[in-house]
């Protein structure tokens, strides 16, 4: 199985880019949001994730692990294939999609082509459930360490905190990254935007 390419893109498709690898020439199916940050002549290095039929070799090609593992989390849930996989990755990031699972926000992932409100609301709602499976408990803690951080106090942050750990990250890193979200937001700050600076700075 092909784990991984690097080499220079050849050519950049609607869906898809050619990766010229020693004067081989992979085809990888791509999210949008991938495809528009890239040109032939980049120097490029995807995660890639193998699908093997009867008929044919695809590649899916990624711009972190962590972004596979979302591709491969989504696939999970009923009415959701590669093809629309790659649609909600391709206008939520990995940590977009963390923020809108946090927060329940299914009307972002509708954004997506191909997806629907009941889709959207099934990805939401399945994901909340299935997001600690994702391999993210290896995440650093936030600069400062655990030890260090005053535990944040309210209502606001102890929500933001449950919502963390409901997405995988242990009570440590949710404890830290919201302590250090309060920081800087102030005690006023509200449970969406302590989530959103926290995940922000667990992505670090």
């Amino acid at each position: 199985m092909i784990g991984k390419l690097k080499g220079k893109v050849d050519a950049v498709g609607e869906s898809f880019l050619i990766v010229d690898v020693n004067g081989v020439g992979y085809e990888v199916q791509a999210s949008s949001r991938t495809l528009r940050n890239l040109k032939p002549g980049d120097d490029v290095a995807l995660t890639i994730d193998t699908h093997v039929r009867e008929d044919a070799i695809r590649l899916f090609g990624f711009q972190s692990e962590f972004e596979r593992s979302w591709f491969r989390t989504l696939q999970t849930i009923q009415g959701v294939g590669a093809k629309v996989a790659l649609s909600v990755l391709g206008i939520l990031g990995p940590q977009d999609i963390a923020n809108a699972v946090a927060l329940g926000n299914w009307a972002a992932v509708e954004e997506a082509p191909g997806v629907g409100k009941k889709l959207a609301q099934r990805i939401v709602a399945e994901l909340k459930d299935k997001a600690p499976a994702l391999s993210i408990s290896g995440l650093p803690t936030p600069a400062g360490g655990v030890a260090t951080v005053v535990p944040p106090t309210g209502i606001a942050a102890a929500e933001a905190i449950s919502a963390l750990t409901n997405l995988g990250y242990n009570p440590a890193q949710a404890n830290a990254a919201v302590a250090h979200a309060a920081r800087e937001l102030g005690e006023a700050a509200e449970t969406a935007a302590l989530i959103k600076r926290a995940l922000k700075e667990l992505a670090k």
